[in-house]
């Protein structure tokens, strides 16, 4: 039982660890290409999205934490089908563009509902879209890779880059939010 609890962890770190690290750095790239200081105070997106000095804005990167363990969570159960499989990472990243980006069961920006149920224009939606399919690409990429060759110096860097992450994160709420 334990070793399965703790390949449970292992796995689950691995998810986090690679969504943190991602997320905050196709998010910044994304933000400083795209423009979206401009982009998300204009029109319906200025309605619609916190401005990017918002304190929660700035917590962001942090709070992907949560998002990475239920990503870890809901994925255990189904590891081998991408971990143990030829092109695992495709069959990982095909379900996260399907279920996360496209098909989602609300009107998420770039999804098909979002395209039908907002007013936001459907050109400031696909501007989000190149982001959303590089973020879960590198994702799928990474966590199988991770899984499939796992180095202790893969562990050591995730330990750095997710603490600065957080750090710079936390900082960022702190001196918004006073």
């Amino acid at each position: 039982m334990s070793t399965r609890m703790s390949a449970l962890g292992i796995f689950l770190w691995r998810v986090t660890a690679t969504h943190v690290i991602t997320y905050f750095l196709v998010g910044i790239t994304a933000m400083n290409t795209l423009n979206y200081e401009q982009v998300f105070s204009s029109g319906n997106l200025g309605a619609f999205m916190k401005s990017l000095d918002s304190p929660w804005v700035a917590l962001g990167p942090a709070l992907q934490v949560i998002r990475g363990l239920i990503f870890g969570l809901v994925l255990w159960p189904f590891r081998s089908i991408f971990l143990g499989k030829k092109n695992g990472w495709l069959k990982l990243w095909a379900l996260f563009i399907g279920l996360s980006i496209l098909a989602t069961f609300g009107p998420a920006l770039g999804s098909l509902d979002g395209m039908i149920y907002t007013t936001i224009p459907i050109m400031h939606q696909l501007l989000f879209l190149p982001e959303l399919i590089f973020q879960s690409f590198l994702l799928s990429f990474l966590v199988v890779c991770w899984n499939r060759k796992p180095k202790r110096v893969y562990n050591i860097l995730s330990i750095i880059f997710c603490s600065l992450i957080l750090l710079m994160s936390i900082a960022g709420y702190l001196s918004l939010s006073s």
